[in-house]
């Protein structure tokens, strides 16, 4: 699995988070664990297989937002084991 963290400026409240949200979802329909923090002006979210980044600016860039960077990293599923 793969985590992709998106630095975005222009994002100001919750609703905006949204609008980013949205737009993540409709670029990649298989994402999950779609956040997006207008604090820290980042949104993250994980596939299987590492996204187009060229589709998710295009996306994010309708709604007025802007992309800054796109990161990609391998992504490890935390387990609370219990020995």
């Amino acid at each position: 699995m793969v985590k992709t963290t998106l630095k975005i400026d222009g994002m100001m409240c919750g609703m905006c988070e949204a609008h980013v949200n949205d737009a993540i979802r409709k670029a990649v329909p298989e994402a999950k664990k779609v956040t997006s923090s207008h604090t820290k002006g980042e949104s993250s979210f994980v596939t299987e297989t590492e996204p187009m980044a060229d589709k998710l600016k295009e996306e994010i860039d309708k709604t007025g937002y802007t992309v800054l960077s796109v990161n990609t990293e391998e992504y490890k599923k935390k387990f609370f084991g219990f020995c």
